[in-house]
């Protein structure tokens, strides 16, 4: 009967993979890759062959298996596993890289590298020394290096002391020039037990900067060390085991203000380690340094400690939302499915938080990770908690609710924008905050062609109609500036039955910007008109499915998303006492004094009696209207449009002579005259049409001396009219006027 036994290496829980070639191997171990079977977490696994005759080898490696074990800590190589068999002994530890391989690969250490690693080997050193232990083989072949820059001593055959003899040495080993002097029997004593292990770390400070030690007369000469590294490292290479400083002193030595060992990186280590236990303003107070260190810390360490740690502060609640920014800075250099495995989860956790601060910070830092969060994820677990926000009784947490919308907006699929974000933002339209109706009015013309095409033809024109009756005038300017982005979105006849007849009382509004600007957007519809007209006596310019291009949308040229960020960061900083851009959210906003804009009424110019210019039968094409709207950094820096002056009065009321009017080329009056019901008349007709055909055209005459007896006929018809209105209650005109034609 046959009997089968088990292999225990298949059985084991780890996978052996590829040898690592070691340029100096210690002879005791070889090094493998691997990673753990459950989970395809990388490993390191170190191997010694049985039975090759070697009992000094195999002893160190026994030895070295049993402090492995026993000693446990973070600067410490950390255990994981082992394993014995007939052929060989497995020790499997995270995964790690010889110092030695690391400096080659890297092709040398900056300063603060070296001294966030000679501090952990310290701290190392220091608990062996207070288990009253002794390394006894500090060198670049103890010391290895994690994937995040992190130092970890191992080597631990020599290790001794505590009641235990070390290792035995190898028979007939030469001597390295890294042993102290007091072994070879040229020191002064034997000092301290640690003495050994401080001469051996000065040697290997002296290899870091300057290579592989020749002999140890060499130390004389400092070479490349650091300037701040001297002193130390005098004191550590000393010939007297009696002077040199124990671990515990050379770390306090060294971490004082301005001394070697306290540079950026170990001071963020330091304050990483101590994040659990910190008091909330001390661990706020760190977090918000931290985006001003990043660009000084390695690549390495900010992947592998930094942002392992913020994720699991802010996953227990031992972090508030100063470790948002950070980490969404961290997060950038991620791949993107490695954004989506350790980022995207939090993120969706955190946005379910009831923590306003966390949720303003989360809105405040959108642009931020939007691009890597999926479609699905947006829709239907982050966005649900985000239109919670326009309900929000914090003034703040609805404003930033809004400026957030544009970029989620594009993330949601079409039917679900259509259902829900009307019904939101025509909420906020009539919100008691003068500034957040007018953000709310933004970011509608901005959204606007990503809804369904009914669904905009049914609730633009009647939102942006509302947003022109507001009583705050930056939301009127709104109202126009929205009109005027989304020009593609209606169609011709849109144009002249519902934009137009919206816009023109816009041009008696008592704030001077409301008026100009719908004196500039009421032109360039008329213009699409008219090149609607010549194309096809009526044919609309575009249908109701037809949208702005992307970049309208994203805010670009010709769209709306300079007048959005004139909302969210002009008006709304001076208006509702918030702050720019990411920055923290300030107390509950107030309602800001919404008074309209004061007007002077001044005297009205007379229109030129000259026969008008005609512009040419060629109408404008649309597209130069986008030119003016390409620059909105800020409604209040728009270019003044010339407003039509009024008409002329009738000199038989002046009593006087009327002074000659200013050329076509003369800026307008800053405000309308008094009289303006008078001067616009009261019947159907919009009063004397020579005042549109006095504004400057660009376009040059036309020599129609037909075309200009019939508008004279008509004007004169027209000065009938107004006559015939005015009755004859006037009596007899008085001398010196001049009698009209």
């Amino acid at each position: 009967m046959w009997l089968f036994g088990r292999d225990p290496v298949r059985d084991f829980g780890f996978e052996m993979g590829a040898a690592e070639p070691d340029p100096e191997p210690n002879g005791v171990w070889k090094r493998l890759r691997g990673h753990r079977k459950a989970d395809g977490q990388p490993v390191t696994v170190f191997v010694h062959t049985l039975g090759t005759g070697d009992p000094t080898g195999t002893a160190r490696a026994r030895c070295a298996l049993r402090r492995f074990r026993t000693l446990r800590h973070p600067n410490i190589l950390g255990y994981l596993d082992s394993l014995e068999t007939e052929q060989c002994l497995y020790l499997v530890t995270e995964a790690v890289t010889p110092l030695r391989c690391h400096l080659r690969d890297a092709g040398g250490l900056s300063e603060e590298e070296v001294a966030w690693g000679l501090q952990q080997l310290l701290t190392a050193l220091a608990f062996l020394s207070r288990s009253g232990l002794v390394h006894g083989a500090v060198g670049l072949d103890a010391v290895f290096v994690d994937p995040g820059g992190e130092w970890k001593l191992g080597g631990l055959e020599q290790v001794g002391g505590g009641g235990q003899e070390p290792a035995p040495r190898p028979p007939n080993e030469p001597p390295r020039p890294q042993d102290p002097p007091e072994l070879s029997g040229g020191g002064n004593g034997s000092g301290e037990p640690w003495a050994g292990d401080m001469w051996r770390l000065g040697c290997l400070i002296w290899e870091l900067f300057n290579g592989p030690l020749p002999r140890a007369s060499a130390l004389r000469n400092f070479g490349k060390v650091p300037r701040p590294l001297l002193a130390p490292f005098s004191q550590l290479v000393a010939a007297d085991p009696s002077t040199r400083p124990s671990p515990e002193q050379l770390l306090e030595l060294g971490g004082r203000p301005g001394a070697f060992l306290s540079s950026a990186i170990a001071t963020t280590a330091r304050g990483l380690e101590q994040l659990q236990v910190q008091d909330p303003p001390q661990r706020r107070a760190f977090l918000q340094q931290l985006p001003a260190l990043l660009p000084s810390l390695p690549s390495a360490f900010r992947h592998h400690k930094l942002l392992p740690r913020l994720l699991q502060a802010l996953e227990f609640g031992s972090a508030d939302a100063a470790a948002l920014p950070p980490l969404l800075q961290v997060a950038k250099a991620l791949d993107p499915p490695e954004y989506q495995r350790r980022i995207v989860p939090v993120i969706v956790r955190l946005f379910a938080s009831p923590d306003r601060a966390l949720r303003m910070r989360l809105l405040q830092q959108l642009e931020d990770y939007i691009e890597f969060l999926p479609e699905a994820t947006v829709s239907s677990q982050i966005f649900p908690h985000v239109a919670r926000g326009f309900l929000d009784t914090n003034a703040a947490i609805r404003e930033q609710t809004v400026k957030s919308l544009p970029l989620l907006a594009p993330r949601l699929p079409e039917a679900q924008r259509g259902r829900e974000l009307p019904p939101l933002l025509c909420r906020l339209q009539g919100d008691a905050l003068g500034p957040l109706r007018c953000n709310a009015t933004l970011c509608l013309g901005r959204v606007a062609p990503l809804l369904p095409p009914t669904v905009r033809q049914r609730v633009l024109a009647p939102a942006l109609a509302r947003a022109t009756r507001d009583p705050f005038p930056p939301t009127r300017a709104a109202a126009v500036a929205a009109f005027a982005a989304t020009h593609r979105c209606f169609t011709a006849a849109e144009c002249a039955g519902r934009v137009l007849p919206t816009l023109c009382p816009l041009t008696l509004d008592p704030d001077r910007s409301v008026r100009e600007q719908a004196f500039r957007a009421i032109r360039s519809f008329l213009e699409h008109l008219e090149a609607a007209a010549e194309s096809g006596g009526g044919t609309e310019g575009a249908s109701p499915g037809v949208v702005a291009p992307p970049e309208a949308a994203a805010g670009g040229p010709g769209g709306l998303g300079a007048a959005v960020s004139w909302a969210v960061t002009s008006l709304t900083a001076r208006l509702m006492g918030g702050t720019e851009g990411g920055s923290p959210p300030g107390p509950p906003l107030e309602t800001p004094a919404e008074t309209p804009t004061e007007t002077s009424a001044e005297t009205p110019v007379e229109t030129p009696t000259a026969p008008p210019q005609e512009p040419p039968s060629e109408p404008t094409p649309l597209n130069d209207f986008d030119c003016w709207d390409d620059d909105w950094g800020s409604l209040e820096d728009v270019e003044q449009p010339q407003s039509p002056p009024p008409s002329t009065k009738d000199k038989a009321e002046l009593g006087g002579s009327q002074p000659d009017s200013p050329p076509p080329t003369a800026a307008p009056p800053r405000d309308p005259p008094s009289a303006q019901d008078e001067e616009w008349g009261t019947s159907t007709e919009w009063g004397t049409e020579d005042a549109w055909e006095a504004l400057p055209s660009p376009r040059g005459p036309t020599p129609d001396p037909s075309r200009r007896q019939r508008e004279q006929q008509r004007r004169r018809e027209m000065e009938a009219r107004r006559a015939e209105r005015r009755g004859g209650a006037r009596g007899p005109p008085k001398l010196g006027t001049r009698k009209l034609d």
